[in-house]
């Protein structure tokens, strides 16, 4: 397929369903071309989600971060790993408690769906990225999983974006957890389809039509495979063009940047 013709069909999406980290931006610096494609976005009426799996910030946050940079997207906009988290909590133990390891985003996300603080006997232990995590904490979560709370992941990440490099995400965060107690973690985030199936229902778009625009090959391409959409993978976050060859599986097309979908 020729480039045009490329850029063309995902131009003609109904529906974006987009990461943040490695795409519109790393850390506080807004990426190349982000500004352009989100105006793109709103001046053409097309209906788009920021589907992080990062827990760190709400919605509001988020909507802030962007206003910030330039760009004026309203909360509605964003849906996290924290809030597919809670939902998915909410749905399997309605009222359940949690230890939580995680920043204030992902504590509030679970209030909001009922499910309460406890470290002492809770049913759960919810781990995000956070720059709190500790060896008490660590200890903590330890035991209370060897008592039986059951271990859960707001994403499988390893590793995170900043505008300085690469920070430890939850999957690096968790493992310590695992290893001690013998148990692995549930993972909610991308590429959980649940994830995906949130973002869709938001849009009101059926999956054929809709792009994943994403920098990872192991949540946001595999994500958007396993749900039948176009995915477009950006080279701008923590994926390299040779890394792709190692993968078992292909995006649709592959760009530098999201500012190319709109050049």
């Amino acid at each position: 397929m020729e480039r045009n013709e490329m850029l063309a069909r995902i131009r003609a999406k109904e529906g974006f369903l987009c990461d943040m980290d490695g795409v519109i931006y790393h850390g506080n610096r807004l990426l190349d071309g982000a500004s352009a494609f989100v105006n793109w976005l709103i001046r053409e009426g097309k209906k788009f989600v920021f589907l992080t799996n990062s827990p760190e910030r709400t919605p509001h946050e988020l909507s802030m971060k962007l206003e910030r940079m330039g760009l004026s997207v309203s909360p509605d906009h964003f849906y996290t790993s924290a809030q597919a988290t809670a939902a998915f909590l909410a749905t399997q133990n309605p009222g359940c408690t949690a230890y939580v390891i995680g920043e204030a985003a992902l504590s509030k996300a679970l209030y909001d769906k009922g499910i309460y603080m406890n470290d002492v006997n809770p049913d759960y232990v919810v781990l995000g990225e956070t720059r709190t995590y500790g060896f008490e904490k660590l200890e903590k979560a330890i035991a209370l999983v060897r008592g039986g709370a059951k271990l859960i992941g707001a994403n499988p990440d390893t590793v995170g974006v900043t505008e300085t490099g690469v920070m430890p995400a939850t999957g690096s965060l968790i493992a310590p957890i695992e290893i001690a107690t013998g148990k692995k973690a549930y993972f909610v985030g991308k590429p959980n389809p649940l994830m995906l199936r949130h973002g869709l229902n938001k849009l009101g778009c059926h999956s054929a039509d809709v792009a994943l625009v994403g920098d990872r090959m192991d949540t946001d391409i595999i994500a958007g495979i396993e749900s039948n959409m176009d995915t477009v993978l950006l080279l701008s976050g923590v994926t390299a063009r040779e890394d792709v060859e190692s993968f078992p599986y292909r995006p649709n097309f592959i760009l530098d940047g999201v500012g190319d979908i709109v050049k």
